[in-house]
């Protein structure tokens, strides 16, 4: 495996220590947000604070947005019909069908996409197969699934190399 597929092209502290108006100047024109610990806690349906001002502020640079979440659609729509945003669910991240089902939805090419998420096997890896620009984000919260929590033993020897 080329490990330079989990290479993150930025790494921030949370969606909100992403500059909307440096990815607009870079030509970013679309955003795949993952859904659980990437911008809500695992399984909640709250948006943190600032978050709906985050998505608002990206309509305004021009920017859209989708959520791909390897969640069920219930679970996705609970998030998406709150913030107005559209969505794939079931997504099977890091499978490219899901990332092309999104840029097909904001009318997006992957040079003009980004993805931003919380894992490197999932979010990061199926960006950078697609040759989009990734963003890793630090972890909202340490409640998630047990098999989430298992891969995030394996992320920190990959985090620790890179």
């Amino acid at each position: 495996m080329n490990f330079d597929l989990l290479r993150p092209g930025r790494i921030c502290g949370s969606i909100l220590d992403v500059s909307l108006p440096e990815l607009s100047r870079m030509g970013v024109r679309g955003i795949i947000i993952d859904i659980d610990n990437t911008l809500t806690e695992w399984h909640s349906p709250v948006l943190p604070e600032g978050a709906a001002a985050w998505l608002e502020q990206a309509g305004r640079e021009g920017i859209r947005l989708c959520f791909v979440s390897n969640n069920s659609a219930r679970r996705a729509r609970d998030v998406a019909d709150k913030a107005g945003i559209p969505f794939v669910a079931k997504a099977q991240k890091p499978r490219r069908r899901s990332f092309r089902k999104a840029m097909e939805i904001m009318g997006t090419a992957p040079g003009q996409t980004a993805v931003i998420g919380d894992q490197l096997f999932t979010d990061i890896l199926g960006g950078n197969r697609m040759g989009m620009l990734t963003i890793l984000v630090t972890p909202i919260s340490r409640h998630e699934f047990f098999g989430t929590r298992l891969m995030r033993l394996v992320e920190a020897i990959f985090l620790r190399r890179l």
